[in-house]
């Protein structure tokens, strides 16, 4: 069978790709041609590569089609972030193709009402915030809950209405080698491991009691694997794909800390002061995920798919961080 796979080249893609090579499935990547796998593996040398750029192609309404030429009898989808683009996708794409699978977001959920979250908990995303500064994560300056829960709902609509094979996937926060992690006071800033490492104080807001949950690339790689191999269970359905549970900031400062033999020295902060005396760029992803508090429940994901992550959340930001040292990234030596 032929699988056409939308940014298979990402963090997802570095472990998924392999995955399906060696399940006997003929590959073809789509990509801009920009990035390579995080890691390296002998299964990329009977990948096809085919370079298109989505954003045009979305625009000129013709990426449905392209995709349509390439003959796919399945489609992973990792780069959909509108309605819209997922639209043109299906439109192209129904009656032709035995499963479309879709990379959706937990962000899809906005806050949380009852923990841990289930996949059938009402979507209530958050719009775009209004921030001063643009050197942050992009989807910050977009609608990007919002868009993907539209994605979802057109996708599963699709699905139950007109038959279209569509799963969704929902991802926590990604980590593994080649990733810097969602760290314990709730931005990207890879100097917050570096400040446990050497036992410095660290800033964390309020009480430290707002979650995060986090993913190996590897396990959502084994979700969409599974979801595919249980296509009869999987299609109709969006499912979390998390490790078995989430983390409170403060608990995740003081793991982290203890890994490097040291005590976590946390100062709690009201959020007007915290914003004070973090940088915008920290405390706007700060806010993101602690109005958020992602805790997924995967036990849809269990019972249907047999998804049995491998790693806990505190095993994989351990593999991220290892990388980030043998990188050079941080320095743990302590001066």
């Amino acid at each position: 069978m032929r699988v056409v796979i939308i940014g298979g080249s990402g963090h997802v893609g570095t472990y998924l790709v392999p995955r399906l090579v060696e399940a006997g499935y003929e590959v073809v990547n789509i990509t801009r041609g920009q990035s390579k796998p995080y890691l390296q593996h002998p299964a990329w040398k009977v990948v096809q590569s085919v370079i298109i750029d989505r954003e045009k192609a979305d625009r000129d309404g013709t990426f449905g089609q392209q995709i349509l030429q390439l003959k796919p009898d399945i489609v992973i989808d990792m780069l959909c972030f509108t309605p819209e683009s997922a639209e043109l996708l299906t439109t192209a794409l129904r009656g032709q193709v035995q499963h479309f699978l879709h990379c959706g977001t937990m962000w899809v959920h906005g806050y949380p009402v009852q923990q841990p979250t289930t996949e059938d908990a009402p979507r209530k995303p958050f719009p775009k915030y209004n921030l001063t500064v643009t050197d942050v994560d992009p989807y910050l300056l977009t609608d990007y809950g919002v868009q993907k829960a539209a994605a979802e709902a057109h996708l599963l609509d699709q699905a139950r209405r007109y038959h279209f094979p569509a799963t969704v996937l929902h991802p926590g926060h990604i980590v593994g080698p080649g990733h810097s992690p969602v760290n314990p006071q709730g931005n990207d800033n890879p100097q917050v491991f570096e400040k446990l490492a050497k036992g410095k104080e660290l800033l964390l807001p309020n009480i430290g009691l707002e979650t995060v949950h986090h993913v190996h690339a590897d396990d959502v790689a084994q979700a969409f694997m599974r979801a595919i191999q249980n296509w009869h269970l999987s299609v109709g359905e969006a499912f979390h794909v998390v490790s078995p549970a989430a983390l409170t900031l403060r608990g995740y400062a003081e793991a982290v800390a203890m890994w490097f033999g040291q005590e976590a020295h946390l100062r709690f902060l009201g959020w007007d002061d915290f914003c004070k005396q973090v940088p915008e760029h920290d405390w706007s992803m700060t806010w993101d995920h602690i109005a958020h508090s992602p805790n997924g429940s995967i036990a849809k994901a269990q019972r249907l798919l047999g998804y049995q992550p491998r790693y806990t959340s505190l095993e994989a930001v351990h593999e991220s961080v290892q990388w980030l040292i043998e990188q050079e990234v941080i320095n743990i030596e302590s001066t």
